[in-house]
């Protein structure tokens, strides 16, 4: 008759441990509200955010798509928990314009070495030594790239709203180029299946992007197409920042860092999401490929789930020691 009470004490022992480790989770009955833009390549990256943010024990809504203006007011208000594409310098209007530093919590890097530019199909600029956007003022070589008969360059652009369509907007002014080149935007996606579509039926292309996303594994720089300069650095509002690389090159944008934001006293009362926040790094080189995934069909929710959880794996010790230190934070 001993042996029932003996498993029935081993199997008490074993709930109260459960319950013991369930409650000290830091994140125990605290539901968080994701947001992202409606770039779907971005899901990656905030999902392993609220992969590791569930092993703190934190309650996961799904992620909500919004523009970013909208994404920074929300987590100002405390409407949303998280952004994980929070760009720095591109998003700096955003940001200040929703509070700035007295609104949010940013701490660490969470990607860095983002570049994005211009560039033009490697073809054509051999053909015609064409390096530097202000080259397109000649309304021979503009011409090269009027996809409408309208005589003018079309540039495939950036969507109003990104904080990259400001940039572009400045550069055409600042360089004396509206006369002579059309900055097309609308879905972004859309424009780019079009602009590669002409690359492949050997049309010369003209378009604006960004790393990390699947555009440049398409079309490979310096092999496919070539980036640009611009002749000098030129800002939104005025903005005296010099956007020359260290290796001389200025493509008129300055290499930006992606960060987690979230708001400054939801941070302050979650220490342990805080300095998961401000720990976690994502290589560029693994969005890139996960995104170029995508591309290639595999883009649908359990798609990405899928990558997402492959990529944990692939880096379980790093994924496990940002937990852990993430739970001492909390102690």
């Amino acid at each position: 008759m001993r042996k029932p009470i003996i498993l029935a004490t081993a199997l008490t022992a074993i709930l109260s441990s459960s319950l013991a480790y369930a409650e000290s989770l830091p994140g125990k009955g605290i539901k968080i509200n994701p947001v992202q833009s409606t770039i779907s390549e971005e899901t990656f990256q905030t999902l392993i955010v609220s992969k590791a943010l569930e092993k703190l024990g934190y309650d996961i809504n799904p992620i909500k798509e919004v523009d970013y203006n909208v994404a920074y007011s929300s987590i100002a208000n405390g409407d949303a928990t998280f952004l994980a594409v929070s760009w720095v310098p591109l998003h700096d209007a955003q940001y200040e314009a929703a509070g700035g530093d007295k609104a949010f919590y940013r701490q660490g890097d969470y990607i860095v070495n983002a570049a994005q530019g211009y560039l033009i199909d490697k073809k054509t600029a051999d053909k015609y030594n064409i390096t530097n956007i202000e080259q397109l003022k000649d309304p021979k070589i503009a011409k090269l790239f009027d996809s409408n008969g309208n005589g003018k360059a079309d540039l495939t652009g950036c969507n109003p709203g990104w904080g990259c369509e400001a940039a572009i907007n400045t550069h055409l002014k600042a360089y004396d180029l509206e006369k002579s080149i059309d900055h097309n935007q609308g879905n972004y996606a859309a424009m780019m299946a079009d602009t590669i579509t002409r690359y492949k039926e050997g049309k010369p292309i003209f378009y604006y992007t960004w790393t990390p996303y699947w555009i440049s594994d398409v079309l490979k720089p310096g092999r496919d197409v070539v980036w640009l300069e611009v002749p000098f650095s030129a800002m939104p509002n005025g903005e005296k920042t010099d956007t020359t690389l260290p290796n001389g090159k200025n493509y008129g944008f300055p290499p930006n860092t992606m960060h987690i934001v979230a708001n400054k006293k939801w941070a302050a009362d979650n220490p342990a999401a805080a300095k998961l926040f401000s720990i976690m790094k994502l290589p560029i080189a693994d969005v890139n490929a996960q995104n170029l995934r995508m591309h290639n069909g595999e883009a649908s929710q359990a798609d990405i789930e899928r990558h997402v959880n492959g990529w944990i794996k692939a880096h379980q010790s790093t994924f496990d020691g940002w937990v852990e230190e993430a739970k001492q934070a909390a102690k």
